[in-house]
Formats: structure tokens, sequence, C-alpha cells
């Protein structure tokens, strides 16, 4: 029993959603930027948002009314959905990017509610807190989709349909490189250009090669996974809106990536290896295209198997 707690500070850690050939329904959290909420439970029955801080570019521009705010949303859904009595005050400290494709939006909401769960009489299971984190990541994208949220909260490499989180098994010696330049690309807009209909031969080559991928996955075998690594669908629309991308993903082939493509809505890019030393050394190569299209950027390594959400602090 958690009541006599009345404040908890949670992380959530970056994603890359989509992991190329699973758009809105695949992802993974890296080990790398993070967002950190801090949550206090309050008498007044209503949501609060008392400061958003942070050297997150763009963090001062999120709106302070929580029905506005991702992760004030998901902590109105919460109270509604669990008729509490009580209500919450939430301070947000930005470590991802807005616009960055990292899951930034996921990560204030998802941070949120695990924050929260820690203060309820009785917590709530991950996969019960779902539901919430997904309402707010909809005040940022418009619709309802948990590839970022869903590896934040459970880790590691996950399906998310529109009910259900379904973990994934992620051999331990794959590794990513997700590199984030200095570019914004605002989830709304990357998602216009998927409006136009695809034709059923490219949709039925799409499914081969996440149905490769997947097998792959399961079975820990890297020629699989290369194999079915390939986007058909969203990367030749989304790559145009992102200066450099065919560079950077030419730079990480290059250096013997299983695959690469555009982490969530873009401009990041993501790329799969064999082995963390493999990663390691194409980071720099993959920074180096980003920056000969005239954009610094920054490099993350980090398991496929990454974190998930978790408690910091509560008292």
């Amino acid at each position: 029993m958690n009541g006599d707690r009345r404040s908890a500070r949670a992380f959530a850690p970056a994603s890359v959603g989509n992991i190329g050939v699973g758009f809105d329904l695949l992802g993974h959290s890296i080990d790398g930027p993070r967002d950190v909420a801090t949550v206090r439970r309050i008498d007044e029955p209503a949501v609060r948002i008392a400061a958003i801080a942070g050297a997150a570019t763009g963090a001062g521009s999120l709106p302070l009314a929580a029905e506005r705010n991702t992760a004030g949303q998901a902590l109105i859904s919460l109270r509604e959905k669990m008729r509490l009595a009580y209500g919450f005050e939430l301070e947000l400290h930005k470590g991802i990017p807005l616009g960055s494709g990292l899951g930034g939006s996921a990560a204030s909401c998802v941070a949120a509610v695990v924050a929260a769960n820690a203060l309820l009489d009785e917590p709530l299971s991950r996969q019960s807190l779902y539901p919430f984190a997904l309402d707010g990541e909809s005040v940022s994208s418009g619709s309802r989709h948990g590839d970022n949220v869903a590896p934040m909260l459970l880790g590691g490499v996950v399906m998310a349909t529109e009910s259900r989180m379904i973990a994934l098994s992620a051999p331990d010696w794959l590794h990513c490189v997700a590199v984030h330049p200095d570019q914004v690309l605002e989830t709304r807009r990357a998602r216009s250009v998927l409006a136009e209909p695809y034709p059923l031969g490219l949709i039925v080559e799409q499914t081969m090669h996440l149905a490769l991928f997947l097998t792959g996955l399961q079975r820990g075998d890297a020629a699989t996974i290369r194999e079915g690594l390939h986007d058909l669908l969203v990367e030749p629309r989304r790559a145009p809106l992102i200066p450099g991308f065919a560079q950077v993903k030419a730079a990480a082939l290059d250096h013997g990536a299983l695959g690469a493509s555009i982490s969530g809505g873009g401009p990041s890019v993501f790329a799969w290896f064999e082995s963390k030393a493999e990663a390691e050394a194409a980071a720099p190569a993959m920074r180096a295209a980003f920056a000969a299209a005239g954009f610094d950027s920054r490099a993350y390594v980090s398991p496929v198997a990454g974190p998930r959400a978790e408690v910091m602090d509560a008292q």
C-alpha cells in the first residue's frame, strides 16, 4: 500500500519507433536521453503542471495546460478511469528533444504515469498503465499508437497493438546506434506524407520483410534479421524530409549494419549491428554523414534490449 507516499520521481528512456518494418507496431527502448517526471499527490481532484524544464530542444514551448500536454493528459486519464478522489501535480524535466524521432512526447507521459502509479493505494501493472500512456501520446501524434510508449513501459523490443503490449526476445549481442541531427521534424508532418494509398504488391512484400524480421529476432538469427530489416512503405516517403538521410544510412551499411532506417517519425536515424564494437565503430561515420549535409548530431549506442521506465525515488 502506497497511500502514505506523497511524491515520486520516475524516468522514461528514449525509444526507436517502428524499427523500420513495423510501422506503429514495433519499437525498442534505448539507453540514452531520458525524460524525468516528478509527481506529487494533492488533495485537489485535478491535474496541474507546475513546471517544464530541461536542456532538451523545445522543452520551453510545451503547454502547461494539462489537457494539452501528453503527460498531463495521461494523468487526467488515469485519474478519471480510476475514479480517484485526489489529484496530481507534475514537474517535467525534458531530456529528449521534441520532434527528434526518439519518442520525446511518449517519454513524458510514460514517466508521469509510472511516477503516479507509485502513489496509488494499489499500484497497477505495466499492462494496466498502457491505455493511460496511449491517451497521453495521442495528444501529440493525433492517433493511438504504442510503438514508443510500450517499449518504454516494458523495456527492450515490444510489439504494441491498440490493447496489448507483447515483449519480444532480442539477443544481447544486438546493438543499436541512434543518431539525432540538429533538425526538427514534427510527428504530424511526418505522418501526413503517408496519406496516399499503397499498391497491394508493395504491402505483401513489406509483410514478408516483417515476417522475416520477427522470425530472425525470435531465433537470434542475424542473417534473417538483415533480410527482413528493409522498410518499403514509410522510409521512401519520409526520407526526403530528412537532409542527409541517404548518406547516413549508407554509412551505417558500409560499417556492417544489419539494417538502418528512420527512427520513429524522424529525423533521427537508427541502425542495428551484431555487436557493440561494430556499433561504436559506425557511430562516428554516421555523424560524419550528417555533418557533410550541414548538421551537427549526437549518437547513442545502446543494446537493442534497452531499459524500461523506472521509479527513481518515492517518499
